[in-house]
Protein backbone atom coordinates (compact mmCIF):
# COMPACT_ATOMS: atom_id res chain seq x y z
CA UNK A 1 0.00 0.00 0.00
CA UNK A 2 1.02 3.58 -0.54
CA UNK A 3 1.43 6.13 2.00
CA UNK A 4 -1.56 8.56 1.02
CA UNK A 5 -3.78 5.33 1.51
CA UNK A 6 -2.04 4.24 4.78
CA UNK A 7 -2.80 7.61 5.85
CA UNK A 8 -6.56 7.86 4.38
CA UNK A 9 -7.21 4.61 6.15
CA UNK A 10 -5.59 4.96 9.31
CA UNK A 11 -7.60 8.55 9.83
CA UNK A 12 -11.05 6.43 8.87
CA UNK A 13 -10.38 4.57 11.69
CA UNK A 14 -9.45 6.53 14.22
CA UNK A 15 -12.71 9.08 13.19
CA UNK A 16 -14.64 5.70 13.02
CA UNK A 17 -13.62 4.15 16.81
CA UNK A 18 -14.40 8.06 18.61
CA UNK A 19 -18.06 8.09 16.82
CA UNK A 20 -20.72 7.03 18.91
CA UNK A 21 -23.33 4.43 18.18
CA UNK A 22 -26.36 5.54 16.09
CA UNK A 23 -28.85 4.25 18.39
CA UNK A 24 -28.78 4.30 22.23
CA UNK A 25 -31.37 2.47 24.64
CA UNK A 26 -33.77 4.59 26.08
CA UNK A 27 -34.73 4.45 29.66
CA UNK A 28 -37.82 3.23 30.54
CA UNK A 29 -39.81 5.97 31.82
CA UNK A 30 -40.57 5.96 35.48
CA UNK A 31 -43.92 5.76 37.17
CA UNK A 32 -45.44 8.98 37.54
CA UNK A 33 -45.47 9.50 41.22
CA UNK A 34 -41.37 9.28 41.36
CA UNK A 35 -41.77 11.68 38.37
CA UNK A 36 -42.82 14.60 40.32
CA UNK A 37 -40.61 13.85 43.47
CA UNK A 38 -37.69 13.63 40.57
CA UNK A 39 -38.66 16.97 39.65
CA UNK A 40 -39.07 18.63 42.59
CA UNK A 41 -35.51 17.72 44.09
CA UNK A 42 -34.22 18.54 40.95
CA UNK A 43 -35.58 21.92 40.42
CA UNK A 44 -33.35 23.72 43.25
CA UNK A 45 -30.38 21.47 41.87
CA UNK A 46 -30.93 23.03 38.76
CA UNK A 47 -31.27 26.28 39.97
CA UNK A 48 -27.81 26.16 42.04
CA UNK A 49 -26.17 24.63 38.96
CA UNK A 50 -27.13 27.59 36.77
CA UNK A 51 -24.70 30.27 36.57
CA UNK A 52 -26.13 34.10 37.51
CA UNK A 53 -26.66 35.91 34.70
CA UNK A 54 -24.09 38.27 34.30
CA UNK A 55 -24.93 41.70 32.45
CA UNK A 56 -23.38 42.11 29.00
CA UNK A 57 -19.54 43.53 29.13
CA UNK A 58 -19.02 46.94 28.06
CA UNK A 59 -16.98 47.66 24.66
CA UNK A 60 -13.34 47.48 24.51
CA UNK A 61 -12.11 51.66 25.54
CA UNK A 62 -8.70 53.18 25.03
CA UNK A 63 -8.01 55.74 28.31
CA UNK A 64 -4.79 57.34 27.40
CA UNK A 65 -4.41 59.51 30.13
CA UNK A 66 -1.62 61.63 29.09
CA UNK A 67 -0.09 59.19 26.27
CA UNK A 68 -0.42 59.33 22.64
CA UNK A 69 -2.62 58.24 20.40
CA UNK A 70 -1.07 54.86 18.96
CA UNK A 71 -3.32 55.22 15.96
CA UNK A 72 -2.20 58.80 14.86
CA UNK A 73 1.23 58.53 12.46
CA UNK A 74 4.29 59.68 13.60
CA UNK A 75 5.73 60.76 9.79
CA UNK A 76 3.06 63.66 9.81
CA UNK A 77 3.64 65.35 12.37
CA UNK A 78 4.23 68.45 10.93
CA UNK A 79 1.74 70.93 9.76
CA UNK A 80 1.02 70.75 5.76
CA UNK A 81 -0.41 73.41 4.71
CA UNK A 82 -2.46 72.40 1.96
CA UNK A 83 -4.41 70.97 4.65
CA UNK A 84 -5.39 74.19 5.38
CA UNK A 85 -9.30 75.05 5.37
CA UNK A 86 -9.61 78.25 3.34
CA UNK A 87 -7.02 79.83 1.01
CA UNK A 88 -6.25 83.73 0.75
CA UNK A 89 -7.21 84.75 -2.36
CA UNK A 90 -4.39 85.81 -5.03
CA UNK A 91 -0.32 85.61 -4.27
CA UNK A 92 -0.76 85.27 -0.47
CA UNK A 93 -2.73 81.93 -0.96
CA UNK A 94 -0.30 80.28 -3.34
CA UNK A 95 2.32 77.73 -2.34
CA UNK A 96 5.78 78.14 -3.53
CA UNK A 97 5.84 74.65 -4.85
CA UNK A 98 2.79 75.29 -7.52
CA UNK A 99 3.79 78.33 -8.77
CA UNK A 100 6.07 78.81 -12.34
CA UNK A 101 7.24 81.76 -13.43
CA UNK A 102 6.41 82.80 -17.00
CA UNK A 103 8.35 85.82 -17.58
CA UNK A 104 10.40 88.72 -15.70
CA UNK A 105 10.22 92.58 -16.50
CA UNK A 106 12.46 94.87 -15.02
CA UNK A 107 11.09 98.53 -14.54
CA UNK A 108 12.44 101.94 -12.58
CA UNK A 109 13.03 99.78 -9.12
CA UNK A 110 13.92 97.14 -10.17
CA UNK A 111 12.81 93.32 -11.41
CA UNK A 112 8.89 92.14 -11.67
CA UNK A 113 8.01 88.57 -11.85
CA UNK A 114 5.22 87.29 -13.60
CA UNK A 115 4.35 84.05 -11.86
CA UNK A 116 1.54 81.39 -12.70
CA UNK A 117 -0.64 79.83 -10.14
CA UNK A 118 -2.11 76.37 -10.16
CA UNK A 119 -6.01 78.05 -11.32
CA UNK A 120 -3.74 78.94 -14.40
CA UNK A 121 -3.78 82.31 -13.58
CA UNK A 122 -0.93 85.10 -13.62
CA UNK A 123 0.00 87.01 -11.06
CA UNK A 124 2.51 90.09 -10.71
CA UNK A 125 4.58 89.79 -7.86
CA UNK A 126 8.07 91.63 -6.32
CA UNK A 127 10.71 90.98 -3.92
CA UNK A 128 9.82 91.15 -0.43
CA UNK A 129 6.14 89.68 -1.25
CA UNK A 130 4.71 86.80 1.10
CA UNK A 131 2.96 83.84 0.13
CA UNK A 132 1.39 81.22 1.67
CA UNK A 133 4.47 78.93 2.75
CA UNK A 134 7.12 81.69 2.52
CA UNK A 135 8.19 84.62 0.16
CA UNK A 136 9.61 85.53 -2.58
CA UNK A 137 13.71 86.68 -1.63
CA UNK A 138 14.70 88.14 -4.63
CA UNK A 139 14.42 88.27 -8.35
CA UNK A 140 16.89 88.36 -11.07
CA UNK A 141 17.38 88.68 -15.04
CA UNK A 142 17.13 84.68 -14.77
CA UNK A 143 14.23 83.62 -12.57
CA UNK A 144 13.00 84.13 -9.01
CA UNK A 145 14.43 82.79 -5.83
CA UNK A 146 11.56 82.10 -3.25
CA UNK A 147 12.32 81.56 0.77
CA UNK A 148 10.12 78.63 2.21
CA UNK A 149 9.93 78.50 5.84
CA UNK A 150 9.73 74.82 6.51
CA UNK A 151 7.35 73.11 8.93
CA UNK A 152 9.63 70.06 9.89
CA UNK A 153 9.28 69.89 13.76
CA UNK A 154 13.05 67.89 13.15
CA UNK A 155 14.89 70.12 10.71
CA UNK A 156 17.71 72.61 12.23
CA UNK A 157 17.11 74.27 8.96
CA UNK A 158 14.00 76.50 9.56
CA UNK A 159 14.09 78.40 5.96
CA UNK A 160 15.26 76.98 2.45
CA UNK A 161 16.06 78.85 -1.04
CA UNK A 162 14.23 77.83 -3.86
CA UNK A 163 14.65 79.35 -7.12
CA UNK A 164 12.88 78.94 -10.17
CA UNK A 165 13.69 80.25 -13.29
CA UNK A 166 11.96 81.21 -16.16
CA UNK A 167 13.06 78.85 -18.81
CA UNK A 168 13.41 76.00 -17.01
CA UNK A 169 15.50 72.80 -17.91
CA UNK A 170 13.77 69.87 -18.39
CA UNK A 171 12.46 68.10 -14.84
CA UNK A 172 13.99 71.24 -13.00
CA UNK A 173 11.30 73.77 -11.94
Amino acid sequence: MTTPTLLFLSTVLVCGAQAKPASTPTPAAPPAAQTTEAAKSAAPAAAAAKPAEQPATPAASYNPEGRRDPFVSLLGRGQDPRKAGERAAGVPGLLISEVTVKGIVRDRAGFIAMIQGPDNKTYIVRAGDKLMDGAVKSINQDGVIFSQDVKDPLSLVKQREVPKRVRATEGRG
